[in-house]
């Protein structure tokens, strides 16, 4: 009898230990189950807030290279090259020669930052004086003895008499000074 006392005493403890054993292995697979789904909320919280914070990286850096480049933009815009050309020519004995200069000049706002700076281009080189026709540029090509004064045709006529006579019977000087022919 002792024996059923003894059971009938600790069966209700061998009861309790195990129902409390049981509940602790539930709540323990509900914690279990809970902590994965706060673990699986954290991890999509952690990735989309780094996400975010490469996105938040990305536009800074695309707002200062904006601000950057705008900056530079109205920086350049202050800078601006006056130009100012004309034709030179320039004679001498044996030549001559025609060129446009243009010159610029850098400016920052009103304030000049450099001197003016020539660059020359050749338009036009003229020939030497020997190389030069000896007839004039106002002539006109008309036809011989038409529309002329009569005193080219005197001159044509002592040339071509000139020619055809001898030199010792010759009224007018070999040397005849003609205007202009100097």
């Amino acid at each position: 009898m002792q024996m059923d006392a003894f059971l009938w005493m600790f069966l209700p403890v061998f009861v309790a230990g195990g129902s409390a054993l049981l509940s602790f292995c539930i709540m323990q697979a509900k914690m279990e189950v809970a902590l994965a789904k706060e673990r699986e909320s954290l991890a999509e919280a952690r990735a989309t807030i780094s996400s975010q914070k490469v996105t938040l990286e990305e536009r800074i850096k695309a707002t200062e290279e904006a601000t950057k480049r705008h900056a530079l933009d109205e920086f350049m815009q202050d800078f601006r090259v006056e130009e100012r050309s004309y034709v030179r020519e320039s004679k001498s004995l044996s030549a001559s020669k025609k060129s446009m200069v243009m010159q610029e000049r850098l400016f920052f706002r009103n304030i000049p930052l450099s001197n003016w700076i020539e660059r020359e281009m050749i338009v036009e080189e003229g020939r030497d004086l020997d190389q030069i026709p000896k007839e004039s540029v106002f002539s006109t090509g008309t036809l011989a003895g038409e529309g002329r004064l009569p005193i080219s045709k005197l001159l044509d006529e002592l040339t071509i008499g000139r020619r055809s006579t001898p030199e010792s019977g010759a009224l007018v000087s070999t040397q005849v000074a003609v205007f202009g022919a100097q």
